[in-house]
């Protein structure tokens, strides 16, 4: 039956829609950001299904901003990535009140400030999925997926349906604050509290399913879920704890800028507290690390800010984190259990890595059932035995590893053996002469190829999307992939072979694999695994050398004369290039058309040898994105200014580095001048 009158007139239709809409987005911000809800679920039911109703017989007035559009569309055939407007770093972590307070003491060496003049802000660490969200004129536009901090997932559809983000920001008629910025980008976590990981658990019970380990994974699971209404389904919810483009800016304050954006309607962490001192920051940590267990969600820790955004651009980034934030993770939770027996895995260059299967344990809110113990030399310094109780803890609640084992309760335990067999090709293995780690040197063996494929396929190398490790698994058990390059030469024929293979998502994989034929000299070389070179090594070769050809070509003493590389990495580049292995994995690689090329050492070292500053707000590049372009070009992205210094980037808002440089009489180029000195205006 309609719940509207049929004899509305469409200007009346029109306002009533638009009523709706403000009274659902009223009740929702009562319940999920005041919490002081009004009406009972039914009612707001009655509501939403009006506007629903009313919206579906005029579908010209349905806008992408009604709270209708929170209950889920359609679903989705896979995920875009969308590059960030400003990186989404990780952040360093501390584990004592010493470290803590170190962290305080080259902050303030850094900012060459007294004591007191550093205001910080504190918020609990909530243990969920970090996101991006981007409004436009208060009107959301995307929300994307840390992913690797430059890009990420867009789960927009999936965000919609999280009643605690606003799809439009409140205006100066509601907010406290005035309009909200043209452009605000809000960083923040999505997580899923605990009442509701448990309902969703007790209904896996009740219908006789396997139970999920724990809420961090299950709400990543459930934003990468491809239909949007399996997410509405789980509510989950969003609180924003910082930011990425904001145009115009918001108070220099974060705390300031956070009370803002609540005024906005956005929801952000409670037992938020400020202090003026690192004194009364150690003693609000103490005071939470019991009131943390009372909270409705998970938490592993306390993020501490600095507060001021002067002060922030002040101590800059390093090349992973920013200075200007730690989190202060509390001690591990430690339980015992007994290790049943120990596997080996075998990894992309044929270690094999020895894995403790465990009895299954509830280890800080997961359940844990194996764990790495990193090499036999490990094995024999624990004393670890088949049939033992040992101690397992989270390396900072993240990483499930053994520590201990109780001798004490050993009864009729086994010896812990290093192989003498690979567990995937049964080839003999070797250990290292001055190393703990032990080998298979067959570089057939299945399981190194799986492992070497899902490296090179993997989002900082090739960044092949569509090839996840269930699909090299099947790829590889049916022979199709045996090489690099087999990944080019793959047909829709192929791959429609395959289990649980369809035409559309067939012609999705080839389409993905087509479009990274093009990837840089040194991605690719990341991508191959030579041994000791990762992605930061590889840009300094590629920018060196300019080919394969040319790496092929160079001495060993010419690679290590690279920064950075040295005699080790050196040595292990020349045997790969000059191996028949190697030079038959380049040769292959050329025959499916991949030769990437890089301008050599007189463009791409232009900068050889010179230490740079970057400061302040910039414009065409945020501030990282020129420190790894300087790091590209052989120099040095140095985070102080001293004599030493080249020359310093400057935006605005430059503080204290600009007024440093002045008076040390370093040069200072704006960023136009800095990109027309490297060619790249």
């Amino acid at each position: 039956m309609r719940r509207y009158n049929l004899d509305m007139t469409g200007q009346q239709i029109k306002k009533r829609i638009n009523d709706l809409r403000l009274e659902i987005n009223h009740h929702n911000d009562l319940y999920y950001q005041q919490d002081k809800p009004e009406l009972s679920d039914i009612a707001f039911d009655k509501l939403l299904a009006e506007l629903i109703e009313l919206e579906k017989a005029n579908p010209d007035l349905l806008t992408p901003d009604s709270p209708s559009q929170r209950v889920g569309g359609a679903p989705i055939d896979g995920f875009n990535t969308i590059e960030h407007t400003q990186p989404m770093y990780s952040i360093d972590n501390t584990y004592n009140e010493g470290e803590l307070r170190a962290w305080d003491e080259r902050l303030r060496k850094q900012l060459t400030i007294q004591a007191g003049d550093v205001r910080y802000v504190c918020e609990p660490k909530v243990d969920g999925l970090a996101l991006s969200i981007r409004y436009e004129d208060g009107v959301f536009v995307y929300a994307v997926t840390r992913g690797d901090g430059r890009r990420g997932d867009d789960v927009s559809a999936n965000v919609k349906t999280i009643k605690s983000v606003p799809l439009k920001l409140k205006t100066p008629g509601d907010a406290l604050f005035g309009d909200p910025p043209q452009v605000l980008e809000v960083r923040g976590e999505v997580y899923m509290d605990n009442a509701e990981f448990d309902r969703i658990n007790q209904k896996q019970i009740d219908q006789g399913k396997e139970t999920y380990a724990n809420p961090r994974n299950f709400t990543s699971g459930t934003l990468k879920q491809l239909d949007p209404k399996i997410t509405a389904s789980r509510r989950l919810k969003f609180v924003a704890h910082g930011f990425g483009q904001i145009d115009p800016l918001l108070d220099d304050s974060y705390e300031a800028a956070l009370k803002q954006i609540k005024s906005f309607g956005l929801p952000i962490a409670e037992n938020l507290r400020a202090f003026d001192s690192i004194d009364q920051v150690a003693k609000w940590i103490c005071e939470f690390a019991s009131l943390r267990t009372t909270l409705a969600y998970n938490t592993d820790g306390m993020v501490v800010k600095v507060d001021s955004q002067k002060q922030r651009d002040a101590l800059g980034y390093t090349s992973k984190s920013p200075r200007w934030v730690i989190a202060y993770k509390y001690p591990a939770e430690q339980v015992q259990t007994t290790l049943n027996d120990v596997t080996w895995q075998v990894g992309k260059n044929g270690t094999l890595t020895p894995v403790a299967e465990l009895e299954p344990v509830l280890v800080a809110g997961t359940t844990v059932k194996r764990a790495s113990l990193h090499n036999i030399e490990q094995i024999q310094r624990l004393d670890l035995h088949i049939g033992d109780v040992v101690t397992v803890e989270k390396a900072g609640e993240i990483i499930p590893q053994v520590v201990a084992a109780d001798a004490t309760k050993r009864r009729n335990a086994k010896a812990v053996l290093p192989p003498k067999l690979c567990p995937s090709c049964q080839s003999p293995v070797e250990k290292e002469l001055d190393g703990p780690y032990i080998r298979c040197e067959n570089p057939a063996c299945p399981a190194q190829l799986k492992e070497r494929l899902r490296h090179f396929a993997a989002r900082a190398q090739m960044n092949i999307e569509r090839l996840g490790d269930a699909l090299i698994d099947q790829l590889v058990d049916a022979s199709k992939v045996k090489t690099f390059a087999d990944i080019f030469r793959l047909t829709r024929d192929d791959l429609l072979e395959l289990e649980r293979m369809g035409d559309k998502s067939a012609d999705n994989v080839i389409a993905s694999i087509a479009g990274t034929k093009d990837r840089p000299l040194d991605r690719v070389i990341a991508g191959i695994g030579v041994r000791h070179v990762g992605n930061t090594v590889s840009r300094q070769i590629a920018a060196a050398f300019g080919s394969f050809a040319g790496i092929a070509a160079a001495s060993v003493e010419q690679l290590a004369a690279i920064d950075g590389v040295g005699d080790i990495i050196a040595k292990a580049v020349f045997d790969f290039f000059q191996s028949a292995v190697g030079r038959s994995i380049i040769a292959d690689l050329q025959s499916v058309g991949i030769d990437p090329t890089q301008a050599a050492s007189s463009v791409d070292l232009l900068l050889a040898g010179q230490s740079i500053v970057v400061t302040g707000t910039l414009v065409k590049y945020d501030r990282h994105q020129i420190e790894e372009l300087i790091v590209t070009l052989g120099g040095k992205a140095a985070g102080s200014v001293s004599k030493k210094t080249s020359f310093v980037v400057a935006g605005e808002n430059a503080g204290s580095k600009l007024e440093k440089a002045q008076l040390l009489g370093v040069p200072v180029l704006t960023e136009d001048e800095f990109l027309a000195k490297i060619g790249r205006e």
